[in-house]
């Protein structure tokens, strides 16, 4: 299974955002164990660097970050995908690059906490709690 983590995951686990971060940490740990092949998109490294590091020392942030690219790939994405985020009609354009990029990595999942904002997009989202449940049942 290929899945797209959104940015609130990471921020979650970084700031230890509860209730949050219990689910989030559990879905992260299972990601680092190569249960299933984990993506983020490109503009959320700066994201999360831009609110983490507003709260956490900036080396602690990098620190997350090299960590986190053990096990983690940027979905590849191009100018392409960009031009396909802005055909969507998601309230959020930021929601529309995450989108954009899980298909471009072919991501069967996007998840994220924000599920509402995925509504009638082409790849369903789920919240931590729920992908870890179902994928539980696979395994």
């Amino acid at each position: 299974m290929i899945v797209l983590l959104d940015t609130n995951i990471l921020i979650d686990v970084a700031l230890d955002r509860k209730p949050f971060s219990k689910d989030s940490s559990r879905f992260m740990d299972m990601a680092e164990r190569r249960l299933f092949s984990s993506f983020i998109a490109w503009h959320s490294i700066s994201s999360f660097y831009y609110i983490v590091s507003s709260t956490n020392n900036n080396n602690e942030t990098r620190k997350f970050i090299k960590e986190l690219l053990q096990f983690v790939t940027i979905a590849p994405t191009t100018t392409k995908d960009i031009f396909y985020a802005l055909t969507l009609t998601l309230p959020d354009f930021e929601d529309a690059l995450q989108v954009a990029a899980a298909k471009a990595c072919i991501a069967e999942k996007i998840v994220t906490w924000n599920t509402k904002h995925y509504k009638n997009t082409p790849i369903p989202a789920q919240t931590p709690t729920t992908f870890i449940r179902d994928i539980n049942y696979r395994i």
